[in-house]
């Protein structure tokens, strides 16, 4: 039963952290983005919140962002889940979307080629 609890509050953090992104930070960088996953430890002390953005090109200026607002982060979603202890959140950038699309661009443009030749 206790596993299953890191799980739930990932699960929540999750919802929430997304809600609070997109309705209470007025930065247009931080619109059009993805949290993929969300890592709580066993303990529910850390939690990494995993996100993807869909244009890569300000990435580095949106974590920046995300990273100043970590505090405001925390604070909002105290008030909106009721846990003992908010675990401290830390924001990751997450680029498996961005490879897969690589991937999938390379393989559709070799494709092409093999049919030409």
């Amino acid at each position: 039963m206790k596993e299953q609890r890191p799980k739930r509050v990932a699960e929540l953090i999750k919802r929430e952290v997304s809600q609070i992104l997109l309705s209470k930070i007025e930065d247009p960088r931080l619109k059009r983005f993805t949290i993929t996953r969300v890592e709580v430890s066993s303990d529910i002390g850390q939690a990494k919140i995993f996100i993807s953005f869909e244009e890569d090109d300000e990435k580095g200026e949106r974590m920046k962002v995300l990273h100043k607002a970590t505090g405001f982060v925390k604070a909002e979603l105290a008030r909106r889940i009721r846990i003992k202890f908010m675990p401290e959140i830390t924001f990751v950038a997450d680029n498996a979307f961005q490879k897969a699309f690589q991937v999938v661009a390379l393989l559709n443009r070799m494709e092409k080629e093999d049919h030409r030749g």
